[in-house]
């Protein structure tokens, strides 16, 4: 193993004990490194595994190292605390539960619970969640935790009525969270600090039970995740932090860059270790991944060199708009698979924004290309699964207010809003939760007769199942739900859509059968606990949509980590990508170009960026000029192109002339470009949606030239288009 490292790997992996900081460029084997330290630590250090921790930010990440330390040993690396920083702090707070005034059986709300909450404590506070949208206060109030404010805190550091609102939802959150015995995600983090804050003892017993610590893609921990692992490694100093400054792309989430500056305060004796060598890419696309983030000023300092000399020049086409570009990689994807023998999954389509992905889903489907949509929604989002999971979290957790409001509903049982509505202020009176307080439904008399019938008969139901869970296995638990509550015929009376939800039901089931946990002695939660706690930390990036074996489509943010024979990068436009937001600041225009080089260092043979002169946001067709991204591409690495939609008057004549960026921008009316397109009354054009038809009229100038065309098919009919965002090109064939 040690024989197969570059110089630098292998001083990281060697590296015998105190604090070490390595900075690890794209593509550099980080993840080699980090596997193979935990490796060495076991094998040459005889450091047991149960007294390593390990972490990381994604399962994927975390399965990837922990099959990878499997392979290298031989064996499982039984008691290992490797997973992301979530499950850990998970691990750790059920056997710590009690003393933060929690019980092991806890339940982990996602996003989705915790917006489900804030909206309901909104409506209880008075106010209006059009006036202030739960999204944003759920923004606000995660912003806070990550950065370790309280809520008196952040009320006086507020600065509109928004934050002012969200201070408040924040105190009272924490009151009902502990009330439901239940903590959002970033609860999962702050409440250790809280432990070893009150409790120096436990802190004092971490510290020396952990030998050793290990923290991937440390360029995008929070405040609370740094302190976290600094206090534990504080004892033993035996840290390893691994990470790439150039690809911070998490700011919007709480990850601090700076984190790696202070390592290096904090732990002043530490040593510095840099993994420059790409074993990914072509130099090509190296260096203009080199040029494109040497712009950035804020950096550590590194630059990436391969052995992978030359390849294919970097292709920066010009489209009309999203569907032209969407056509225009297609037709890239088809020529690679004939003519270089590619397979669908050598490529992938990165984007800035999950909602780009319609128009390539579009022309995929039209052409029965394969494709996957990683990101789009989680298995463990759709409707029927959060139903099922829901009755698991009540069986477990009685205390769970969301999950019975939402079990009480699903399937429909006759409990409708009003009745709810009044368990929930009868449960605010009395101090206990909507399930202990559905249990004396008999003793409210404002309740209907049959609501109160049916409140009780959910209660007993429930109480037979947590019988039955002392016992059970999760899948056998979900078979007993599903059969009690008849779920499948409630689904099956769906139709189509129905079935398609059944078949989710049982991948369920597959799942919670084939689910297995390490044991861990001194975690008190069953099986179905830790099924549970499996499940709310999975996120939409764990989860594809479509043909494992077809194209790759997904967000550059979630590419971070992969890598692909072809990459192309889309929607390379100002306001886009970058974000227009994010260039409000120097932190998130600097954010916005590492989120390019993350996106460009994934493309191992050749690499694609394309911008649409116009695209539709909002339901409006905008102007769209190149990403000033562009500007910084080394221009004897890359080869311009645009597609023939783009400028109708050179379709055919001036396919081949290179255009630079200047002739290829949004044309203004001051100052016409020569390539501005031009037409005349009773010419031949042709739309790529429309097909051929004729000119009858002309008005305008510049990007405001409109072009009457009467099409030949008579269900078309005459229309108006604007001719810079037309995609109109010359029918040379019915002229």
């Amino acid at each position: 193993m040690i024989q197969e490292l570059n110089d630098a790997q292998r001083e990281a992996v060697e590296h015998d004990g105190g604090p070490l900081l390595v900075l690890a460029g794209a593509g550099s084997g980080k993840t080699r490194v980090l596997t193979a330290r935990v490796a060495h630590l076991i094998e040459h250090r005889n450091v047991p595994p149960g007294r390593i921790m390990a972490v990381t930010f994604t399962n994927r990440a975390a399965s990837e190292m922990r099959r990878r330390v499997t392979n290298i040993l031989g064996c499982e690396p039984a008691g290992l605390w490797m997973g992301t920083f979530h499950s850990v702090s998970a691990r750790l707070l059920r056997r710590e539960a009690h003393r933060i005034g929690f019980t092991p059986q806890f339940t982990i709300y996602d996003e989705d619970d915790r917006l489900s909450l804030i909206r309901r404590l909104l409506k209880d506070g008075g106010y209006s969640p059009k006036a202030y949208r739960p999204a944003a206060i759920q923004y606000v109030v995660s912003q806070a935790k990550n950065r370790l404010v309280s809520p008196s805190e952040l009320r006086e550091q507020a600065e509109d009525d928004v934050q002012r609102v969200a201070a408040e939802i924040y105190d009272v959150m924490g009151r009902v969270l502990r009330e439901a015995n239940a903590m959002d995600f970033d609860d999962l983090l702050l409440h250790p600090l809280t432990l070893f804050r009150d409790y120096p003892d436990r802190l004092t017993r971490y510290q020396a039970h952990f030998q050793s610590v290990l923290v991937d893609e440390f360029q995008d921990t929070n405040r609370a995740q740094y302190l976290l692992v600094k206090q534990i490694a504080e004892k033993n100093r035996d840290i390893c932090v691994v990470g790439d400054d150039d690809q911070s792309i998490y700011g919007w989430r709480g990850a601090e860059v700076r984190n790696m500056y202070d390592f290096q305060r904090d732990f002043s004796d530490a040593q510095l270790v840099r993994l420059e060598e790409n074993y990914r890419s072509t130099s090509v696309i190296l260096d203009t991944a080199n040029e494109v983030i040497s712009e950035n000023m804020n950096r550590l300092g590194k630059t990436l060199f391969t052995s992978r000399v030359g390849g294919d020049l970097v292709v920066v086409t010009a489209t009309a708009d999203e569907g032209d570009e969407a056509e225009w990689v297609l037709s890239e994807i088809v020529e690679n698979v004939t003519k270089r023998f590619c397979e669908y999954k050598d490529f992938a389509i990165l984007y800035r924004t999950n909602a780009q992905s319609r128009p390539f889903e579009d022309v995929f489907r039209r052409n029965v290309i394969p494709y996957q949509v990683v990101g789009s929604v989680s298995f463990y989002a759709r409707r029927e699964i959060r139903d099922l999971v829901a009755y698991l979290r009540l069986v477990v957790n009685p205390a769970d207010d969301q999950a019975f409001i939402r079990a009480v509903q699903s399937p429909r049982r006759g409990v409708g809003k009003t009745s709810l509505a009044f368990v929930g202020r009868m449960s605010v009176a009395w101090n206990r939760s909507f399930f202990s307080t559905a249990s004396v439904a008999d003793r409210m008399p404002e309740l209907q007769p049959r609501a109160r019938s049916v409140l009780l008969d959910f209660v007993r139901m429930i109480e037979r199942l947590r019988e039955e869970s002392r016992e059970a296995s999760a899948a056998t638990l979900l078979e007993s739900i599903i059969e009690v509550t008849d779920y499948e015929n409630y689904l099956a009376e769906e139709g189509l859509d129905g079935a398609d939800r059944i078949e989710n039901v049982r991948a369920l089931l597959d799942g919670a059968a084939e689910w297995s946990e390490e044991e861990d002695p001194e975690d008190p939660s069953s099986p179905t606990e830790r099924y549970l706690t499996a499940a709310a930390l999975t996120t939409s990036a764990d989860h594809a949509e479509g043909d494992p074996e077809g194209v790759t489509l997904m967000t550059a943010h979630m590419a971070k980590g992969l890598e692909w024979p072809v990459v192309f990068m889309t929607g390379m436009e100002d306001g886009l990508f970058p974000l227009s937001r994010s260039m409000e600041t120097q932190e998130g225009g600097e954010e916005e170009r590492r989120l390019a080089y993350v996106g460009i260092t994934r493309a191992q043979d050749r690499l694609y960026l394309s911008w649409a002169r116009a695209r539709r946001r909002s339901g409006q067709l905008m102007p769209g000029m190149p990403s000033r991204f562009l500007d910084a591409l080394p221009p004897g690495l890359i080869e311009e192109r645009r597609t023939s939609s783009v400028f109708g008057d050179f379709a055919k004549a001036a396919a081949s002339v290179p255009v630079g960026w200047d002739a290829l921008s949004t044309v203004n009316d001051e100052n016409e470009s020569q390539d501005s397109p031009r037409y005349v009354r009773g010419e031949r054009v042709r739309h790529r949606k429309f097909g051929s038809g004729q000119i009858v009229d002309v008005s305008g100038k510049g990007r405001h030239l409109k072009v009457v065309v009467s099409f030949d098919e008579d269900e078309v009919g005459p229309r108006t288009l604007l001719a810079a965002y037309a995609g109109l090109e010359r029918d040379w064939e019915s002229a």
